[in-house]
């Protein structure tokens, strides 16, 4: 699950992470009223989207009155936000962050994340700050600190050094800040079963404090019943409405932007299954993990999802049959033909347990859009043929 950046800064605040202070507003009235709240004479105005790279789609702009204010929040609240992030479709800002400005000399980069391979958190920073992660591991990936950090020893002062001698801050005080800060982070991170909480840019200010000038975070969503508090932040309309109605059914579904539907059981066998697709000159429309414990409804509630998608041309079904029998599967099919206008080629692939008498289900169903494989690669290779009209 993630959250908005002035609902990360309102966690930043409880853990002592510094921040500038900022007001959330819906309304360019409540954002001017926000700007008064703060004073000054800069606040800068956020669009508040589940997404990064929003100053460079326009949705981060620098005010210097508040009838500016009231501009650019009216300019911005109620505005499609493309960014790198968003996907070409962009996502509707409907709300504004309104922040006082800052006195910036420097800006970095920090983030705690998990590190799959080393199977412990990582923190990264780089002195890049302000600049997308991903272009800077591509063109100076020797400019990205990663501090490994096991998790029964905790964040230690070495930890700390190796971070501050890795971003070049050799001023005694501005260490001490930087080590508490990441100190902070890491137990944020820690406590609250986080995925991901990364700041671009931690700023430095003209008076050498440091501060959170952007909060993403991501949580764990299997560790919400743990965060309660956490819970209530979310913004399921920020959130794909078809990934959300598949996770009411125990499906685990992420759009993509191809046109052959997957429907797979197990994270292993969908990855698989993709690759597999686009080896043989295909793009996946979809992930979709059935998971062990599908039922007819289930599938069939999986092939609705799928169908809604309009560029969907063909369907290819692979289920290895361990805990999940293939005849459950096969019933689900047949469940999904008479629920929903399954209108292109369904290929199927079943193995394992009762994959015999799913065949037999299948066969004596009679459905002509039904095109059985013999394995994986057969499978996908059919459906790529289906998804080209050539099946």
């Amino acid at each position: 699950m993630n959250i908005h950046e002035y609902q990360a800064k309102q966690i930043f605040q409880k853990y002592g992470v510094p921040t500038p202070r900022g007001i959330v507003a819906n309304t360019p009235d409540e954002a001017v009223k926000a700007a008064q709240e703060l004073g000054g004479e800069i606040w800068v105005v956020k669009a508040q989207i589940h997404a990064g790279g929003r100053g460079l789609g326009g949705g981060v702009k620098l005010a210097k009155s508040t009838e500016e204010v009231k501009q650019l929040a009216g300019e911005i609240l109620g505005m499609t936000l493309v960014t790198h992030q968003t996907g070409p479709e962009g996502k509707l800002v409907q709300k504004v962050y309104i922040e006082e400005g800052a006195n910036i000399a420097d800006e970095l980069y920090l983030s705690v994340v998990l590190d799959r391979a080393a199977e412990m958190p990582i923190i990264m920073a780089s002195t890049e700050g302000g600049m997308d992660i991903e272009t800077v591991a591509a063109e100076t990936p020797e400019k990205i600190i990663k501090v490994s950090v096991d998790p029964a020893y905790g964040f230690q002062g070495y930890h700390g050094r190796e971070l501050v001698f890795g971003l070049g801050i050799t001023d005694k005080a501005e260490q001490k800040k930087m080590i508490a800060f990441a100190s902070k982070l890491y137990k944020l991170y820690m406590e609250n079963d986080a995925e991901m909480i990364e700041i671009n840019p931690l700023i430095k200010t003209a008076e050498g404090d440091f501060l959170a000038l952007d909060g993403k975070m991501g949580f764990d969503d299997s560790a919400l019943y743990r965060h309660p508090e956490i819970e209530e932040m979310r913004d399921i309309t920020e959130e794909d409405p078809d990934e959300r109605e598949a996770s009411q059914y125990g499906l685990s579904y992420i759009a993509l932007d191809g046109e052959i539907g997957c429907m797979v059981n197990g994270a292993g066998l969908a990855m698989g299954t993709m690759d597999t697709i686009n080896y043989m000159g295909g793009t996946p429309a979809n992930f979709l993990d059935v998971g062990g414990t599908a039922s007819a409804e289930t599938v069939a509630k999986g092939f609705e999802i799928i169908l809604k998608n309009p560029n969907v041309k063909a369907i290819f079904v692979n289920i290895f049959g361990g805990i999940v029998r293939c005849d459950r599967i096969a019933n689900g099919i047949l469940e999904a033909t008479k629920l929903v206008d399954v209108n292109v080629p369904v290929v199927v692939r079943l193995d394992g347990t009762n994959a015999a008498q799913a065949a037999e289900i299948l066969k004596n169903a009679n459905i002509d859009n039904v095109i059985a494989a013999s394995d994986l690669g057969d499978g996908a290779a059919k459906a790529v043929a289906a998804a080209k009209g050539e099946a």
